[in-house]
């Protein structure tokens, strides 16, 4: 086969990164075989369930599994004679008990797949890693691989937003292309051919860069974030409006608007885990002062979850111990299940644990969240939470809950308090209504 004949794929690792774009590159066209040691996943995949929730994924999954083009295996000797391009997408979360990023999943897929590369073939890490992983990764691959040094490897980022997975792995605003030989840079096109054919933008660099770019990426949107956060606390202090305060400097064509939004901050699977690994590499290769400044990105994130419980504490007088309190979302984000590190349920939980008899609604993180805290109560609907709430509390900007009428609202709550974690309610709106309205960074008095 030429470097620019058509490859068949393999995507290692079928959670949320490689199902989706196992998925997606079996829609483009591919023959691809999604590979995973979770026999059950593997099981709920080849039947056609998506096993979290994205949206427009399921109904993806199930075409492609019709056209033939898409299966699903746990043994890594089948993928080894299969592909031609395997994608490695596995998770990188944080160790316990570190700020550094756990390659533990990465390394076992890369061993476990090389005894199998018999032929000349490309290894394609899209994980998230500290720089210099690809480095040691190449060394192992060509000592265990039996194909030696003709196996190449290189680094493809991803950059997917959960919510948009589908749109940013069909359509995405560029391809990174971390190699280190024409023949790895002809492969990869070929893996992504119909993507460029859109015209598709492609940076084309070496496996360290190709590293840095998602963490970089991240660390600057983090950065964006706490920045305002931190105008959020400052505009407290003096009795000043941060939403006008956001919305003069985006108004700036080179500040811009887009994730200058106050609120509660930011959480999920990638940010908070991503700056931190950040920092703690840097640290390892004696940077550790160029990006000393995340950990200030991160503290100030942090600080916005206990900001917002105790704007709560305020509005219901100084004391939640006793309190009924209706949250709303659960999710780190709307348009996704994911709880990881979110700050929803980190302000539910803190609540609690002050005495507050907490309710959750979130229309699609129930699962994961009960799972994850049991403790917590939970709801059927936003309404249905509120009832009898002496303070409903807005965590997660779903739009079911921006579209609520507050005199709906009104017929169901002991007291018309509402606190807006995510500034995602028309506040003139609310307090026209005759709602107690609270948002971070917002003065009414």
């Amino acid at each position: 086969m030429t470097a620019t004949e058509s490859p068949r794929l393999t995507v290692i690792g079928t959670g949320y990164l490689g199902a989706t774009h196992a998925i997606c590159m079996a829609i483009l066209g591919f023959d691809v075989l999604g590979v995973d040691v979770d026999e059950r996943k593997i099981q709920r995949l080849a039947s056609g369930e998506v096993p979290f929730f994205e949206p427009g994924l399921p109904e993806l999954l199930t075409k492609a599994l019709e056209s033939g083009r898409l299966r699903f295996t746990t043994s890594f000797e089948e993928a080894g004679e299969f592909g031609d391009v395997h994608f490695i997408c596995v998770g990188t979360p944080q160790k316990p008990g570190s700020d550094a990023c756990d390659l533990t999943y990465v390394d076992a897929a890369t061993r476990a797949l090389a005894p199998y590369l018999d032929r000349k073939v490309l290894v394609v890490g899209k994980s998230t890693v500290p720089v210099g992983t690809a480095a040691r990764l190449t060394e192992v691959v060509h000592e265990l691989a039996p194909a030696g040094t003709e196996v190449e490897l290189c680094w493809n980022p991803e950059f997917l937003r959960e919510g948009f997975a589908v749109e940013d792995t069909m359509n995405p605003d560029r391809l990174v292309f971390g190699v280190e030989s024409e023949w790895a840079h002809e492969r990869l096109s070929a893996a992504f051919r119909p993507i460029l054919d859109q015209g598709t933008p492609v940076v084309r660099t070496d496996l360290a860069t190709a590293e840095l770019v998602k963490v970089a990426a991240n660390s600057f949107l983090a950065t964006k974030i706490s920045y305002i956060n931190a105008m959020a606390e400052v505009c407290e202090a003096v009795g000043a409006d941060v939403k006008d305060l956001a919305e003069s400097l985006a108004l700036d064509d080179r500040i811009g608007g887009k994730f200058l939004k106050p609120g509660l901050g930011f959480g999920g699977g990638c940010l908070p885990k991503d700056i931190r690994a950040f920092a703690h590499r840097a640290e390892e290769i004696g940077v550790g002062q160029a990006v000393s400044f995340l950990r200030e990105v991160d503290a100030i994130n942090r600080r916005r979850r206990a900001r917002t419980v105790d704007l709560v504490r305020e509005l219901l007088g100084g004391q939640i111990s006793g309190a009924r309190i209706a949250c709303w979302g659960a999710t780190f984000k709307p348009n996704s299940d994911d709880i990881r590190d979110a700050p929803a349920l980190d302000v539910a939980r803190t609540m609690h644990g002050l005495g507050g008899h907490v309710k959750v609604f979130d229309p699609a993180g129930m699962d994961n969240a009960r799972r994850a805290y049991p403790e917590l109560r939970y709801g059927d609907s936003a309404l249905d939470v509120a009832a009898e709430a002496d303070v409903v509390v807005l965590l997660t900007e779903w739009s079911e809950f921006r579209e609520i009428e507050p005199d709906a609202l009104a017929t169901v709550v002991k007291h018309k308090r509402v606190v807006d974690g995510r500034h995602a309610l028309d506040a003139a709106r609310w307090r026209s209504a005759g709602w107690e309205y609270r948002a971070l960074g917002r003065s009414f008095d």
